[in-house]
């Protein structure tokens, strides 16, 4: 396998996992926001939350439109 091609593998894997944990710190916040207790702005935790899941979804959408990669 190319030098290249490990790379997108690498960014895309990683890329995944931050969607992976994104989602799941917003399924968090939704199902018990009560449950987390160093959060005092649940709103403004969720929003953090999605504008991260955003940020690492757009590198996934350009691996793919950009590169041709499909992680």
């Amino acid at each position: 396998m190319k030098m290249k091609d490990k790379m997108l593998q690498a960014v895309g894997a990683h890329a995944k996992g931050m969607v992976a944990k994104h989602k799941m710190n917003v399924d968090v916040y939704l199902n018990n926001p009560t449950g987390i207790g160093e959060h005092s702005c649940v709103v403004e935790s969720v929003t953090h939350e999605l504008e991260e899941l955003g940020k690492w979804a757009d590198i996934l959408r350009t691996l793919e439109e950009e590169y041709g990669f499909y992680a």
